[in-house]
């Protein structure tokens, strides 16, 4: 049991939190709950994941810069490197990006020349992307991406693993519980 969890996890916190008294029986703020700060910031998942975000971007940063990418337009290249001729409903899904996002971005790629938009054949209403050679072209000068990203985290490929998979299952149980009413 980790001490930073001064109530436990045994699957009730949740409903231990919400049964803390807001406040004292003198109108002040109870005291922390087992002496430790629940609002204290090295204390806080999200900030780690805030600030563990920030510093992965900075080593993209100039990973990217030398393939003319931002890091959204790297992880759309992605995502049709694998797989190509998609629906921009099909990417932004994919993604986690709504089409108010995802479309200025597409405009800039299809500037750039990496990518065409056309409108689909069986439905004028869906746009369809697709690579350009230049962009299909550019997947070789991106294939050490991640083997640098992966040197630069100084973790086994099992521990890398380990970790994507448990980020993965806490965004679809967080996903949950925004669709599921208190």
């Amino acid at each position: 049991m980790d001490a930073a969890w001064p109530l436990g996890f045994d699957g009730g916190f949740c409903h231990d939190l919400v049964r803390m008294p807001k406040t004292t029986a003198s109108g002040g703020q109870p005291p922390p709950a087992g002496g430790a700060d629940l609002l204290r910031l090295d204390k806080q998942l999200c900030f780690a994941l805030y600030s563990s975000s920030l510093a992965m971007t900075k080593v993209y940063k100039p990973l990217l810069d030398d393939l003319g990418l931002t890091y959204p337009q790297f992880l759309v290249m992605m995502a049709l490197w694998e797989h190509d001729h998609r629906g921009v409903g099909e990417l932004g899904d994919q993604l986690f990006l709504d089409s108010g996002t995802l479309t200025p971005l597409l405009k800039r790629m299809e500037s750039s020349g990496l990518v065409a938009r056309a409108r689909a054949k069986d439905d004028e209403r869906r746009v369809v992307v697709t690579l350009t050679p230049a962009g299909a072209a550019l997947r070789a000068k991106a294939e050490h991406v991640p083997v640098e990203i992966a040197c630069a985290m100084q973790a086994s490929v099992d521990e890398i693993a380990d970790l994507r998979e448990r980020l993965h299952g806490l965004r679809e149980r967080l996903a949950g519980a925004q669709r599921t009413p208190r």
